[in-house]
């Protein structure tokens, strides 16, 4: 089995990590029970999290931001408004992205903030040995460590995101997504320019098409002149 993101243990029951941090308070996390969902949610947030946009997403909350269920709905916005949101401790997640691969997300979240303040987690490694089964969290970490840049976090009100928030974070994926476009525009003009200064495409010569005019003569009249024959008596 391939390693896999976003998905955890809380107690017997699935979870998928929406929100591995809460901000403001890092010990809590956002998760979502899968077992409970409706299949018109479930099955495109399993897709979600197995697709490559799921697994390079720092937050899988990023990803559903971008996903729908099967009736249109924008999923991280149909989990907030059903609210299928759960905050939980992070000691309580147990984090199972592989075979004999078990870690607390509290140890997986510290390890993942010590590597981007650049500190050097490379030496517990050491622990994997030792672990007996357990992943050594500086081994899961660097695996799920993103190079893509973390947007900024929603802020949770009560068990759930917050509307505002919520519309927040929703304004600021739209300009991210906006602001890539346009990175996408320039760089298709600049191959297209790149193209052109290789290979110049000659333009074609346009036929023109000479109308011949015609001279219309104009026939004189004839006038007719009536003869009279006289009766010769």
């Amino acid at each position: 089995m391939s390693f896999l993101r976003h998905v955890g243990k809380h107690g017997d029951r699935k979870v998928a990590i929406v929100f591995r941090e809460v901000p403001g308070e890092p010990h809590m996390c956002l998760v979502v029970y899968p077992e409970i969902l409706n299949q018109h949610i479930h099955d495109p947030l399993i897709q979600c999290i197995e697709s490559d946009i799921g697994q390079n997403s720092e937050n899988l909350a990023d990803a559903l931001n971008r996903t729908y269920t099967k009736d249109g709905t924008i999923i991280l916005q149909k989990l907030h408004s059903e609210g299928m949101l759960k905050k939980i401790n992070t000691e309580q997640v147990l984090m199972t992205p592989g075979p004999n691969i078990k870690i607390r997300l509290n140890e997986l979240n510290k390890m993942l903030d010590e590597m981007k303040l650049g500190e050097d987690a490379v030496k517990r490694m050491a622990e994997l040995d030792a672990s007996r089964g357990m992943q050594s969290p500086a081994d899961v970490a660097r695996r799920m460590r993103g190079d893509k840049v973390e947007t900024a976090p929603v802020v949770a009100s009560g068990d759930a995101l917050g509307d505002a928030a919520l519309a927040n974070n929703l304004r600021q994926q739209a300009t991210k997504m906006t602001n890539e476009a346009k990175g996408l525009m320039a760089e298709a003009d600049r191959l297209l320019k790149e193209a052109a200064s290789m290979d110049p495409v000659k333009p074609k010569k346009e036929t023109v098409r000479k109308t011949k005019t015609a001279t219309l003569e104009a026939t004189p009249k004839t006038k007719t002149t009536r003869v009279k024959k006289e009766n010769v008596a």
